[in-house]
C-alpha cells in the first residue's frame, strides 16, 4: 500500500467516524424509545430525561427530529413531572431549530403541533421561533374555540340519546377512548371512581368511542363501568373536537365553558388537578 493510499484511508476512516457514531447513537436512543413504556413507573422519568439529553447531543438532523418527536408522544402518558416534560420540550425545539421541517399543503408539520401540544397543554415554556410552530399554536386556540360552541347527540350502549347541551348545569368530562388503546383502559378504572364520587355535585363523565356497540359492550362488564359510554358512528363528533390521538379529555364547566384539555393519559392527580378548576370539592 503506498503512502497515499494509507492517508486516503486513514482520512476516510477519520471522516467516517462522525457518522458511525451518531448511526450508533440513534439505534441506542430507539431502543430506549422502545423500552421505556416497559419500565417501572417510578423509573420512567429518569429515563425520559437520559433519553432527552441523548437526542440533544445527536448533530441536528431528520433523526434529531424524529426521535425527539417520539420521545413527545410518550412523555405525556401518565405523570412524569415538569421536569421530564420540559426537558423533552426544550429536546424537541432544539432538533426542529437546527432541521426545520417544510410545511406540507401550508399545515405545520406533526412536530410543530406535537410541541404546541406539549407547551399549551402540560404548561411548558420553547424559545422556538419557527413561523410553523406559531401557526400549529394558534390552530390549538382556534380549535378551542370551536371546542367550546360543540353540540351533539350520541346513543350510549342501550340506545337511549344524550344531548351535550342538556347537561348545563353539570360538570362535564368528555373523554374520548378506543377498546384497543391501552392508555385509554388505564385510565377508565380513575374516571370510573371519580364519576362514582363526585355524581352528587353535578359530575358527569362521557366516555366516548368511535368503535361498533359490540366492540364496545365486550369490554365493559354490566354494571362493571359507571361513567356514560357513547358511541360515535363514523367519528363525527371525534372530528367536532379535533382528535388526532387517543386518549383525550375535555373539562367542561357548568355554564359549558371549556376549562381544560388533556391530551394523554392521567393518573388521578392529573384529573383532582383539572378538576380543581371547578367548584367540586373533595
Amino acid at each position: 500500500m503506498t503512502s497515499l493510499h494509507r492517508t486516503l484511508l486513514v482520512a476516510g476512516i477519520l471522516l467516517a467516524a462522525p457518522l458511525l457514531h451518531a448511526k450508533s447513537a440513534e439505534s441506542s436512543i430507539s431502543n430506549q424509545l422502545d423500552g421505556l413504556r416497559k419500565l417501572p413507573e417510578a423509573q420512567i422519568p429518569a429515563a425520559a430525561l437520559k433519553i432527552a439529553k441523548d437526542i440533544r447531543a445527536l448533530p441536528a438532523g431528520e433523526a434529531k427530529v424524529r426521535l425527539a418527536d417520539s420521545l413527545s408522544h410518550l412523555v405525556t402518558e401518565g405523570d412524569l413531572g415538569n421536569e421530564a416534560l420540559q426537558a423533552t420540550a426544550d429536546a424537541l425545539s432544539e432538533a426542529l431549530s437546527g432541521s426545520p421541517v417544510p410545511a406540507k399543503n401550508d399545515q405545520p408539520p406533526a412536530p410543530y403541533a406535537d410541541l404546541a401540544r406539549l407547551v399549551r397543554y402540560e404548561h411548558l415554556t420553547t424559545t422556538l421561533g419557527d413561523p410553523l410552530y406559531a401557526k400549529a399554536s394558534q390552530k390549538l386556540a382556534d380549535d378551542e374555540k370551536e371546542i367550546a360552541k360543540v353540540d351533539f347527540s350520541l346513543k350510549d350502549l342501550h340506545g337511549k340519546v344524550y344531548k351535550f347541551s342538556d347537561l348545563r348545569g353539570k360538570i362535564v368530562l368528555v373523554n374520548f377512548w378506543a377498546t384497543w388503546c391501552e392508555p385509554c383502559r388505564q385510565e377508565m378504572p380513575i374516571l370510573d371512581s371519580l364519576s362514582t364520587y363526585f355524581q352528587s355535585q353535578g359530575l358527569v363523565v362521557l366516555s366516548i368511542s368511535d368503535e361498533k356497540l359490540f366492540t364496545v359492550g365486550s369490554l365493559l362488564a354490566p354494571g362493571k363501568y359507571h361513567p356514560t359510554v357513547l358511541l360515535d358512528p363514523g367519528g363525527t363528533v371525534a372530528k367536532q373536537f379535533h382528535i388526532t390521538g387517543l386518549p383525550r379529555t375535555f373539562l367542561f364547566n357548568r355554564d359549558g365553558s371549556l376549562l381544560a384539555v388533556a391530551i394523554d393519559r392521567r393518573t388521578q392527580r392529573q384529573f383532582l388537578d383539572m378538576l380543581s378548576k371547578t367548584d367540586l370539592h373533595e
